[in-house]
């Protein structure tokens, strides 16, 4: 039966775990490497989870900038429907541009709109 080598991505505290037990042992390794008393990790060894730590980091960026634009699109989506509730709602109480765009300075400036 063939093995499936399906991944399903992680979420960031899954990966932020796995970087973090990485991290330890890549450490650890080092600390094995450095002491004269203590049992050396083969170089292969610390090689490996050094490839596996980059190979996270580049993951955990890439969820980051997805995330990033994510939520760009989301703001985009707001700022749009934000806009075409205005402009329904100038023309329905028939307020020219200058009117609105006064109040939406005056109420910004009291801090009641960011």
């Amino acid at each position: 039966m063939k093995q499936q080598n399906s991944r399903q991505p992680m979420d960031e505290r899954d990966k932020l775990r796995k970087f973090r037990e990485l991290d330890d042992a890549f450490a650890e390794a080092l600390r094995g490497l450095e002491s004269p008393g203590g049992e050396p990790t083969g170089p292969s060894d610390a090689a490996e989870v050094s490839l596996e730590r980059e190979s996270l980091e580049r993951q955990l960026l890439e969820g980051q900038k997805q995330d990033a634009a994510a939520r760009a699109r989301q703001e985009q989506a707001r700022q749009h429907a934000f806009e075409q509730r205005l402009k329904a709602l100038m023309n329905e109480y028939a307020q020219p541009e200058e009117s609105v765009s006064r109040l939406l300075e005056t109420l910004r400036s009291l801090g009641r709109i960011a």
